[in-house]
């Protein structure tokens, strides 16, 4: 049977911006979409969506509409983020803000941002060092339903990927766990060792 909440969080889902900014209080859209489909997290707290999709969501769910919350922060045109590159170190800690993917590079190696893909969530500037990135007009034609939805596909496809990685390192570490564990059971001098660190421990 479908889970009438799901559906739900999936047409709440479907009028929001997609920015993944987590100005909301929650990470990325699709848990605030959630959040209000439980009837947990109220219409209101989406900056980038702005009156108009307080309105879409009031008109979807029969709610009343709501003035934007202050404390998720204020409506504004959206934008890009932009590196400059020549102050850019190479970091990578942009890359790993970026809810969707966005910017590309490598350790010690300049950045950039795929200008077409940035939501304009505004992650990554707080994260930089060295204060190189810059924020730019987003182009009208980028704030539609087409760039939403690749937005919100890349955010999906970059969190599972997240959470594979993290079961891999963890299956690792397990891993790597039995084999210490199994050379110190048949190594006389590291079982020694492994008892004498045990006794020093607290």
């Amino acid at each position: 049977m479908s889970d009438p909440i799901a559906i739900l969080a999936d047409r709440i889902d479907a009028l929001l911006p997609q920015t993944q900014c987590e100005q909301c209080g929650y990470h990325g859209c699709r848990p605030y979409a959630e959040a209000i489909a439980r009837g947990e997290a109220a219409i209101n707290r989406c900056p980038p969506g702005g009156a108009a999709g307080i309105a879409k969501l009031a008109d979807l769910l029969g709610r009343p509409r709501l003035p934007l919350d202050p404390d998720c922060g204020i409506e504004k045109p959206r934008l890009l983020a932009r590196i400059v590159e020549d102050d850019c170190i190479g970091c990578t800690k942009c890359i790993q803000a970026c809810p969707v993917d966005a910017i590309i590079g490598a350790s010690k190696l300049m950045h950039t941002v795929l200008a077409d893909d940035c939501t304009g969530c505004e992650l990554c500037v707080p994260a930089c060092p060295v204060d190189c990135i810059e924020l730019v007009p987003m182009p009208t034609e980028q704030i539609d339903q087409a760039h939403a939805d690749v937005a919100r596909a890349h955010f999906q496809r970059r969190e599972t990927r997240l959470v594979r990685d993290h079961a891999e390192r963890e299956a690792e570490l397990a891993r790597r766990k039995i084999s210490v564990d199994t050379a110190t059971s048949t190594n006389p001098v590291l079982a020694a060792l492994a008892r004498a660190k045990a006794k020093r421990s607290p």
